[in-house]
């Protein structure tokens, strides 16, 4: 895997139009999209696996359970 499909916490929370908050609120909490840790402080996702958080969230109606 090449660094280059590695996306940093902005990168990714601009991807999923979500704050970086919420992407370091989910890494706390138990992790809905995947991260890799490289060290002690460097987080990074993958693009394919925000790519299946988003689709994980598409309804057809607001009834419809997640």
């Amino acid at each position: 895997m090449h660094s280059k499909s590695l996306m940093t916490t902005s990168e990714a929370a601009t991807v999923i139009g979500m704050s970086r908050a919420f992407l370091e609120r989910d890494r706390w909490a138990g992790a809905t999209i995947p991260f890799i840790r490289i060290g002690q402080r460097a987080v990074r996702y993958r693009r394919e696996d925000l790519d299946r958080f988003i689709e994980s969230r598409v309804r057809h109606s607001t009834s419809d359970q997640s």
